[in-house]
């Protein structure tokens, strides 16, 4: 397999389509293609995983660490991965490069391509290319594709891009409409509601073969050393429930690998239609957007009231973000309606107009319980407009600035909070939620 980034100078910059483009572009050609997200992005990873019909995973070095990335990307099964950069090239935690894109790619030793609008500018437009590629000592900036911009506009800049840089211009993307994605909080709309998803890929991916070198920009990729398979169980020791729908749509596809390979059957379950759990021995709340459909939700009386149940009566349960705001009392929607919740935990969860206790984070353990022991440190990340009155104190987050802030539902049986966490990352968390949930099932046969 050979793989490239697709990179920029700021968030807001085209990543996102320009990816999409190129995945589309490339299956066409008949290639088999995976797409990657860097950082913990859950949406951008939806739009790869829409326009190839196939799963697409993220890349995060802090909350996976290196060896983890590094296995993740060795084991796609494709000819070609392109790989979404996380907001400019260089943003990282902190104010430094730590976690970028950048030093994904310096890692992997990955070419970026990089994405940019040139808005109004010409030869500084050319400075501002030329500083990127000379900010750090390991350049991983293997050429530019310009964004936004109208052909003649391109004619113009492609030699003198060249010439300044020494980098090749692979071509534009010119102005389109087809190209436009509306947003929402928690940033783009699910790829699932865009209109027409599948067409405009195709215009714009078709647009991007008239317009881009593709063979010159295949060219910079860079081979990747395929990693070893892991083992697989023989046969699955518990089955987890997963809610799957519209409210809880975001999960790490290498988490639910992870899970999988520890010895899980994970079975997918829809909180908004179905009137009651399935049989299971474990339960995985995932984040998403409880808030836009809290009607529908609270009207689901029989399914929260099989969701109170279970877990009150111990079943081993993962509760992230949406999936946490769920088990309180009582979730406000935008408008400022109090809608029933599963009453599982204390605590409303309302709108705070911001984000709340954004970005990556350590959280501590300060006792034993189901995901985590005492003393034990997890990296986790935060991205929600909603608050809660009450998050729970059973775990501690620091943030690398020295902030600090008591979080989190942790018992024998229960992780519930507001932080994300990855169960492909260093810490064994997929095999105690399997354990937990592979004893639930043996004690109730």
């Amino acid at each position: 397999m050979i793989a490239l980034m697709v990179a920029a100078p700021q968030s807001g910059s085209g990543k996102t389509v320009l990816t999409c483009a190129l995945l589309r572009a490339l299956q066409r050609k008949g290639l088999s293609v995976t797409g990657f997200k860097c950082g913990p992005d859950y949406l951008d990873p939806l739009f790869h995983r829409r326009v190839l019909g196939a799963p697409c995973d993220n890349l995060d070095l802090f909350l996976q660490g290196g060896d983890a990335v590094h296995t993740t990307i060795g084991l796609a099964q494709a000819d070609v991965a392109v790989i979404e950069g996380a907001m400019g090239l260089f943003d990282g935690i902190g104010g430094t490069d730590e976690a970028s894109a950048w030093q994904l790619a310096a890692q992997e030793h990955i070419p970026a391509i990089l994405a940019v609008r040139p808005r109004g500018s010409s030869l500084t437009l050319a400075a501002q290319i030329q500083g990127i590629c000379a900010f750090r000592k390991s350049n991983v900036v293997a050429g530019v594709v310009l964004l936004d911009c109208k052909p003649k506009l391109a004619t113009h800049l492609t030699p003198l891009i060249e010439r300044e840089c020494a980098i090749p211009v692979f071509g534009y993307l010119p102005p389109m409409e087809e190209a436009k994605f509306a947003s929402r909080h928690l940033g783009l709309v699910r790829a699932q509601e865009v209109p027409d998803f599948q067409h405009r890929i195709d215009v714009i991916a078709a647009t991007l073969e008239r317009t881009c070198d593709l063979e010159a920009l295949l060219a910079v990729a860079a081979a990747v050393e395929p990693a070893p398979r892991p083992g697989r169980v023989a046969h699955a020791q518990c089955r987890i429930a997963v809610a799957r729908d519209e409210a809880f749509c975001f999960y790490y596809d290498a988490s639910l690998a992870r899970l999988t390979e520890c010895g899980a059957e994970l079975m997918a379950f829809s909180p908004l239609r179905d009137k009651e759990l399935p049989p299971a021995d474990g339960l995985y709340l995932g984040g998403g957007y409880p808030e836009l459909h809290a009607a529908q939700l609270a009207e689901n009386r029989s399914m929260l009231r099989s969701v109170r149940d279970a877990v009150v009566e111990g079943l081993p349960t993962v509760a992230e973000c949406g999936g946490f705001m769920y088990l309180q009392e009582e979730l406000v929607d935008k408008s400022g309606r109090a809608y029933r919740m599963a009453g599982v935990l204390p605590g409303r969860s309302y709108p705070a107009g911001r984000l709340v206790r954004f970005g990556y984070a350590h959280l501590s353990a300060r006792h034993d319980s189901m995901l985590l022991r005492a003393g034990e440190q997890v990296p986790a990340h935060e991205f929600h407009h909603w608050d809660s009155t009450h998050n729970g104190e059973d775990l501690v987050a620091r943030k690398l600035d020295g902030t600090t802030w008591k979080c989190c539902h942790a018992t024998p049986t229960l992780y519930a909070g507001f932080p994300h966490l990855h169960f492909a990352g260093t810490l064994p968390l997929a095999e105690r939620f399997v354990q937990s949930a592979t004893k639930k099932g043996r004690t109730t046969q």
